[in-house]
């Protein structure tokens, strides 16, 4: 589960760095809707104190 988190932050980030180069007009604010969840997931993560 610990591992699941990451991989869900680092597929949004790379969706919105891919949206936000290659799609900015076409897109809009769904690629800042991506780095929103990004930056919760890892807001969540410090703030839980997990640790891998």
């Amino acid at each position: 589960m610990r591992d699941l988190i990451w991989l869900i932050i680092v597929i949004l980030l790379i969706g919105w760095a891919v949206g936000y180069f290659a799609f900015s007009a076409a897109v809009g604010s769904l690629i800042h809707i991506l780095l929103v969840l990004a930056i919760i997931g890892i807001l969540y993560r410090l703030a839980t104190g997990r640790r891998p």
